[in-house]
């Protein structure tokens, strides 16, 4: 008779290489996000596109859900559940499609930037993170990189008042969204939680069926198919990925990851949309990304223990 072997733990290294894989994933495709919402949000108001691409999401993330047989998730999760969905999914979205409508470009991405600095200090503050000499001093170098592509990206158009305060809610929205999920990845996987936090979203955002309805109708093609790939790609994709990083590691070093995209996305407007980077856009892509290299370094003396809550040692074991 023969018996099938047990396969062998994977290795420290092996958990390490997956998350940075994940993240790598979702930087990459958060990225890819300011290109297609340039396409469907001239077709599309920001309710109307933030509710599309969500209810996208929702089908794709279901479906999935469904065929891996995974169910819901702990009772302990739902809290971080329900106001990740309604803040980050919801809120945040709409804000985002919205005060891009109202700031130039360049404008957007600096104030959307304060996000991830928000993002640490929230979990400094309510989930004990600690902040890192490291990790302060590299968002402090990519937010200046993230400022210089702004400077570059900035245009000669106006920017109101109230897209100012909606590019700002939509950073405060967006930190509080992500430190309201980590909890809630120790009681369930990246899948379940971004499932129901993704449906929770788009119920948050039915009023604006009607215009959705509506502008379908009359959008052309190419725009629809954006918001179909916002949904599927940049929300359920990607933030699967993040939440499979995010349950092992700090909301702060995630965030300093985020700030990778910026320089991402003068790439891709140079390959997709032929905008080819100034000097001082290349610069701050640059200064982003050398700003990540720092706050994702380790120290070498000593085994450093990233996150010592024994509830995300359960969420260790959850695939995505």
């Amino acid at each position: 008779m023969t018996t099938t072997p047990t396969p062998l733990p994977a290795s420290p290294s092996a958990h390490r290489w997956r998350a940075t894989a994940a993240a790598c994933t979702t930087v990459v495709l958060w990225a890819s996000a300011f290109v297609s919402i340039r396409s469907a949000g001239e077709a599309y108001s920001p309710g109307a596109l933030a509710l599309g691409r969500l209810l996208a999401g929702v089908l794709v993330l279901g479906a999935i859900l469904l065929v891996r047989g995974e169910g819901l998730p702990g009772r302990g999760a739902w809290r971080g559940i329900v106001t990740s969905g309604v803040l980050w999914f919801g809120l945040y979205m709409v804000a985002l499609n919205w005060g891009e409508q109202e700031v130039d470009a360049g404008t957007a991405a600096m104030l959307v930037n304060i996000g991830p600095i928000l993002m640490a200090l929230m979990g400094a503050r309510m989930l004990g993170e600690g902040l890192p000499r490291r990790l302060l001093l590299g968002m402090g170098i990519s937010f200046s990189g993230a400022v210089v592509v702004g400077l570059a990206m900035s245009g000669h158009g106006s920017s109101s008042v109230l897209g100012v305060a909606l590019c700002l809610l939509a950073a405060v929205v967006y930190a509080l969204g992500v430190v309201s999920q980590k909890p809630a990845l120790a009681y369930g996987s990246s899948l379940q939680i971004n499932t129901f936090g993704c449906l929770i979203g788009a119920v948050a955002c039915l009023p604006f069926t009607g215009v959705l309805i509506s502008e379908v109708a009359d959008a052309p093609m190419a725009a629809t198919l954006n918001m179909i790939y916002l949904g599927v790609f940049p929300t359920a994709l990607a933030f699967t990925t993040w939440g499979y990083a995010l349950a092992r590691t700090t909301a702060g070093r995630m965030g300093a990851t985020t700030y990778a995209v910026p320089a991402i996305v003068v790439l891709m407007a140079w390959v997709l949309l032929d905008e080819v980077p100034t000097p001082l856009g290349v610069l701050g892509g640059l200064l982003c990304l050398a700003g990540v290299a720092v706050s994702r370094s380790r120290r070498r003396t000593g085994p450093a223990r990233e996150n010592p809550a024994p509830a995300d040692v359960a969420a260790r074991s959850d695939a995505p």
